[in-house]
């Protein structure tokens, strides 16, 4: 007589956002799970995220969105704002509104406290889950199973593998080679400021997007208004490092929106380190699995940072992962399939989109007033900014269909 059958092993290569999501899904699921992340402590960069209706479904799900809730700001709407004289378009309103009209309300997030509460439910599911100071440097798959080498740390065998280690994946590069990143000719600023510094007018619940000829600015709070968000994005060739922890000077950060309105050079007054790194364009993968391994978030589906989507992506993919594995009854290579074929067009339609938004907020239109007044007008007009989010906000990864 057969005995019990044995419990899936699932290895998930990186702790991130990705990574965190899938692993707290599997375990729900009763998956035995472990998660090997190269840093020694679960810190992400400090920068924040934004967390629309869409990914704050799956973290209701997930047990996670009440916690995460009690360390966010739940964002009032967001807005468009002229780059020199500070004019104002209201682009949409969310907070209850997010919530009557996709059922769940828009989170403004620094990274390490979501990071920390999607880690912290990992451990009370498993505490032996996450193994720190670890980096998986390949992997050899045979026999239906997946042997992982690592750093310093010998191997480590399951029944498949996740590769949620990012935009430079080793795990995407030993299945299918070198990828062909194309600079895109813009670098993006960042850096997180104290509230305080600002003036008392800028601290508001909401997100603001600047937009002119050549370069924007996007700022949101965070941390229940205790930080405010900063990144610009300028089109430059000079730089071309793709890193989250390469640092510029104040004075080039302030020379690149020079001229830029009052509020904005109050902002790049107070960020004291500011970061900078190059934005590389990718093409989406054709492929993302290979037998029991695939990948999941940056690893297989990188875009530019101008849909705000690309750690609500990682969390959907994370979910409907776990949701095919569970369904699969052991066959991991067709769950991956099946993982792939529910995602990868929604996440090829965003890496297009978020491309495009470059574009529309950097347009030569926006060099003066009466020219940037029609342009505005007419590109975020209301029929037209439901055309472009409606889809992205209603979506269901938690309950909706997935490909037979």
């Amino acid at each position: 007589m057969a005995g019990p059958a044995r419990t899936p092993h699932i290895l998930i290569a990186g702790g991130g956002i990705g990574g965190l999501t899938a692993a707290l899904a599997l375990l729900q699921r009763g998956f035995e799970v472990t998660v090997f992340e190269q840093a020694a402590a679960l810190r992400e960069v400090g920068a924040g995220v934004q967390i629309s209706a869409n990914g704050v479904r799956v973290l209701a799900a997930l047990g996670v969105a009440e916690a995460l809730a009690a360390l966010s700001c739940e964002a009032a709407g967001k807005e468009i704002r002229l780059w020199n004289s500070g004019q104002t378009w209201k682009l949409f309103d969310l907070g209850a509104q997010s919530v009557a009209r996709y059922g769940f309300p828009y989170y403004t997030v620094f990274r390490p406290d979501l990071l920390g509460v999607l880690a912290e439910a990992v451990r009370r599911l498993h505490p032996g889950a996450l193994r720190l100071g670890v980096r998986v440097d390949g992997f050899t798959q045979e026999g239906g199973r997946v042997t992982i080498r690592c750093a310093d740390a010998g191997t480590a065998t399951g029944d498949a593998l996740v590769g949620a280690d990012g935009i430079h994946s080793r795990v995407r590069h030993t299945l299918f080679g070198a990828d062909a990143a194309a600079f895109t000719g813009l670098i993006a600023w960042r850096g997180v400021i104290p509230i305080a510094r600002l003036p008392s007018h800028m601290r508001r619940f909401v997100g603001v997007n600047w937009v002119g000829p050549g370069r924007h600015v996007v700022q949101y709070p965070l941390r229940r208004g205790a930080l405010m968000n900063f990144v610009g994005i300028v089109e430059r060739r000079d730089w071309q490092v793709e890193s989250w922890t390469a640092r510029g000077t104040p004075a080039e950060l302030a020379a690149d929106f020079a001229g830029w309105h009052d509020d904005v050079q109050a902002m790049i007054a107070a960020i004291a380190a500011p970061h900078k790194w190059a934005l590389m364009q990718r093409a989406p993968l054709a492929r993302w699995s290979a037998g029991h391994v695939t990948l999941l978030g940056d690893a297989c589906h990188p875009m530019l940072p101008m849909m705000a989507q690309g750690a609500v992506q990682a969390i959907e993919d994370g979910y409907v992962l776990a949701r095919t594995l569970a369904d699969a009854a052991g066959d991991v290579p067709a769950a991956f399939h099946r993982y792939e074929r529910a995602r990868q067009d929604r996440t090829a339609r965003l890496v297009h989109l978020s491309a495009g938004n470059a574009q529309r907020f950097h347009n030569p239109l926006l060099a003066d007033p009466a020219g940037a007044q029609g342009y505005i007008d007419h590109e975020w007009a209301e029929a037209r900014v439901h055309a472009r989010y409606d889809w992205l906000f209603r979506h269901d990864a938690v309950a909706g269909p997935l490909p037979a």
